[in-house]
């Protein structure tokens, strides 16, 4: 019975990974997604998904190295995307009313504005990531090197932008986790992790069991974070130009190099379990202390409700709960469900 138990445990490894949103969690598991958000009635509001990535219609996206470019954009879009839906289904734009300047836009744009307000966030945000950890941290290392003297060693130099980078990274974490929101969405990412935790292990997927897992998960995007900043510090090492500008710019174009390795060594850490592994993700899952915090049991039914949601074929019975509707094959093809109600009726045995 206990051997049954591992292999249907290891069988699950690297099956369905999440995203924490607002008030509520997105589980994606091969082609499906599933979206739960808790309701200010306390009801759960589901929506199920197909996202068939570009690696499985081109061989060559599926290369090493280069999934992992394209998972890291197919998922920078996949979560834009998820976090509109939430919003919409939280109905947040409903309670607020709009502006004149609102009201305009629509008119102008119609059912385009939220895209449109997605897409130039998305840009903001590469913008954003781009100065903050790829600009200040070269500028401000050439300052020091300029101080020092002017003749820093580029080793040393590498070292230095990275410790500066890794810094940013954790101080950006802390003070954002101080607002109510965010520390409640981080709440809900720490569900995802637990409620995947439970089903990995093979366990009946109940919040109780949920409650019980670890919270810190070795292929969470703050590790995969983690672990590009220190790839960035080694490859910064083989890059022999002093200009801030030009360095900057050409460490832009090794990033996608960065998000590969990555990738694989994300993928690889979540499907083995071995010292190396433990050790090389322990600083990953060292920052997931501030990225995840402890969940209620309301929130780890959430997220055991979007993970039952996105794997049909082993949990028929959350399958039922949406009603019949005539879909096609496209890329992106969603269905949503009434409200579920808040207790009992969502949650079951797993088996």
């Amino acid at each position: 019975m206990k051997k049954n138990d591992e292999n249907k445990a290891s069988c699950r490894l690297g099956r369905v990974g999440g995203q924490a949103v607002l008030e509520g969690v997105m589980m994606k598991s091969g082609d499906d997604c599933c979206l739960c958000v808790r309701r200010e009635d306390g009801n759960i509001k589901k929506k199920n998904s197909k996202f068939i990535s570009l690696r499985k219609k081109y061989k060559f996206f599926n290369l090493p190295i280069i999934r992992g470019v394209v998972n890291f954009i197919e998922m920078l879009v996949l979560n834009m995307s998820t976090l509109t839906d939430s919003a919409n289904m939280l109905g947040i734009e409903e309670a607020e009313a709009e502006s004149k300047f609102e009201k305009w836009l629509t008119e102008k744009v119609g059912d385009k504005l939220m895209t449109i307000i997605t897409g130039i966030a998305m840009v903001l945000g590469v913008v954003l990531s781009i100065g903050l950890f790829i600009l200040i941290p070269t500028s401000v290392t050439k300052g020091i090197s300029y101080l020092s003297g002017g003749d820093m060693n580029f080793f040393l130099r590498s070292v230095i932008e990275g410790v500066l980078k890794i810094g940013i990274f954790i101080g950006y974490i802390a003070l954002v986790s101080l607002m109510p929101d965010i520390r409640r969405t981080f709440e809900y990412h720490g569900a995802e992790h637990k409620s995947v935790a439970c089903y990995e292990k093979g366990l009946d997927l109940t919040p109780e069991n949920a409650a019980a897992c670890t919270r810190f998960h070795p292929r969470c995007g703050t590790s995969f974070i983690f672990v590009m900043l220190i790839l960035s510090v080694f490859i910064s090492m083989f890059i022999r130009i002093d200009a801030p500008i030009l360095r900057s710019l050409v460490k832009l174009l090794l990033l996608p190099l960065s998000v590969g390795i990555g990738f694989e060594f994300i993928m690889y850490a979540g499907r083995h379990d071995n010292a190396l592994t433990r050790a090389l993700s322990a600083p990953g899952l060292w920052m997931q202390r501030l990225t995840t915090k402890e969940p209620d049991e309301s929130q780890l039914e959430i997220a055991i409700a979007a993970l039952k949601g996105a794997i049909p074929s082993e949990f028929p019975e959350a399958a039922e709960e949406i009603p019949e509707t005539e879909t096609d094959t496209a890329d992106d093809v969603s269905e949503e469900t009434e409200n579920i109600p808040e207790t009992g009726d969502v949650e079951n045995d797993g088996k």
